[in-house]
């Protein structure tokens, strides 16, 4: 062979090879898993040859932006911080909001107390004063506010706090009782009023409430624990007439936000009204939703309806849990389990009960993540933070579990699947990011993607098979095999550089 022919192919070779080499997709892969990982940063080499399936990126075509995702500050999580060490607590905190942690952007708190206080309270205890002149949340300083600071601190770019009123204080109710009743339409304009001084107040003490919603479950829950009813009718009255205007007034530039509870046809009703109210539509910034409906149906055709009716309103998932279950201490097995109950398993009635099976909880918080995003849903709030070994503490003694567990006495922290299953989405998801299509053809798999703005895309894979599953990732012209375990989840991280 001539040194010239050997020439020409050494340059043949090198352009191939650099071909290929610009066509492999430089990708970053997080996995959790039943069999170990807890959002572990894996390698894989994988050789595509035998690879069928395809998950095809459209970068190009976007859909609604994120606000965030993360949990609840609650007076039960924030107690039990209390009780931990100093180095526990910080480690915690920093587990939730720091860079290094699952950097939560987007958070809810309790107005007065809810189910998870210590006791029933409000921050106007003083029967009709209707001018508030003896509104405090001195009861907040305690323990709430302390968990909120701290968490600004931590977190470098800081979070949304959304707050929620569970119940007005017993006297302006028809009951005169923290649970149930209605709130008397002569207390809409000291309510509304009620709303401001409690924005102010948290204001002052350095905590900027970026949003409210009118009332947690305003349709109620039997009566369990502080609850006040509305309909939508009624809702629609206090907005328009009473806490919108009281925004204008007092320039308050707080976010409003409607419903507040489960997705079903109930929010299909409520967005009738609401969202088709021209009075309304310049005070309301969206809907918010809670996932008790069903424990395996993301309820997309109510999603879609509600996102249908008004384009460009939000729609972010307050509150969700793994409710009517206590925690099961350091013993992940269980989080990868069929045993997990909810609320509605013991009493659906027959016609309702596909919608409660016994299901996986790590995969209903991951599947449920990803159904949202991929049916309109910008935010995703989980419950509360931190609870104990028994699922409290809760004045309502409606047990739950929460992704931290913590044993006061012995100053342990567990940190059960759930807390890196959050992670998976809320660590490289980022506010302003836009949710874009993509197309995947293993039906078994489940996925979602974003491109953020600083020009990274994410996706989440879910595989909640038995089997290992391989697919290869494309975008534009290049490509990368990915294999993913059996009860898996992933998170895919694309640098802007590498796009």
């Amino acid at each position: 062979m001539s040194s010239k022919v050997g020439i020409i192919i050494i340059l043949l070779a090198s352009v191939l090879w650099n071909k290929k080499d610009k066509e492999k997709l430089e990708v970053q892969i997080f996995q959790t898993s039943a069999q170990g990982d807890h959002f572990a940063a894996v390698e894989l080499d994988v050789h595509k040859r035998s690879m069928m399936d395809t998950l095809i990126l459209f970068p190009e075509l976007t859909f609604q932006n994120v606000t965030g995702f993360g949990g609840a500050f609650t007076e039960a999580s924030a107690s039990l911080l209390n009780q931990m060490s100093d180095e526990k607590r910080k480690e915690i905190l920093s587990a939730y909001f720091s860079e290094e942690g699952a950097n939560y952007s987007l958070t809810r708190t309790h107005i007065n107390s809810c189910d998870f206080s210590l006791n029933n309270y409000s921050y106007a205890e003083v029967e009709n004063d209707t001018s508030l002149l003896h509104f405090n949340i001195t009861l907040d300083k305690g323990d709430l506010i302390p968990m909120i600071k701290e968490a600004q601190n931590i977190s470098p770019k800081g979070f949304k706090v959304i707050a929620s009123p569970w119940t007005a204080p017993p006297w302006m109710k028809t009951n005169n009782a923290w649970n149930g009743g209605k709130l008397k339409k002569e207390f809409y304009p000291t309510w509304a009023n009620y709303f401001s001084k409690y924005i102010s107040a948290y204001k002052k003490e350095g905590i900027d409430i970026w949003a409210v919603t009118v009332e947690n479950e305003p349709l109620g829950n039997d009566s369990n624990w502080e609850s006040m009813h509305y309909t939508p009718e009624e809702t629609a009255e206090f907005v328009k007439d009473h806490l919108g205007p009281q925004f204008e007034k007092d320039s308050l530039p707080q976010k409003i936000i409607v419903y507040d509870q489960n997705r079903g046809k109930e929010l299909k009703e409520w967005a009738e009204v609401l969202l088709k109210d021209k009075r309304l539509e310049k005070y309301i910034y969206g809907t918010a939703v809670h996932w008790y409906t069903s424990t395996n149906n993301v309820m997309a055709e109510s999603l879609n309806y509600t996102h249908e009716l008004a384009p460009s309103k939000s729609i972010i998932q307050t509150e969700g849990c793994i409710d009517s279950e206590i925690p099961h201490w350091n013993d992940d097995k269980w989080y990868w389990s069929k045993e997990a109950t909810d609320w509605g398993y013991d009493w659906a009635p027959e016609e309702d009960k596909k919608d409660h099976p016994k299901y996986v909880p790590v995969y209903r918080y991951a599947r449920d993540m990803i159904g949202c995003l991929n049916n309109w849903v910008e935010g995703w709030v989980d419950w509360n933070m931190v609870l104990n070994k028994e699922g409290g503490p809760n004045l309502a003694k409606n047990w739950c579990i929460a992704p931290v567990i913590v044993d006061v006495e012995s100053d342990e922290v567990y940190y059960t699947p759930l807390y890196y299953t959050m992670m998976h989405f809320s660590k490289f998801i980022r506010p302003g990011a836009k949710r874009i299509d993509y197309k995947l053809s293993d039906q078994d798999l489940l996925a979602t993607a974003v491109r953020n703005e600083d020009g990274s895309i994410v996706i989440v894979v879910l595989n909640m098979t038995d089997d290992l599953k391989s697919f290869v990732l494309k975008l534009n012209n290049r490509e990368k095999a990915i294999r993913i375990p059996s009860q898996g989840l992933q998170t895919i991280l694309i640098k802007a550089e590498n796009i």
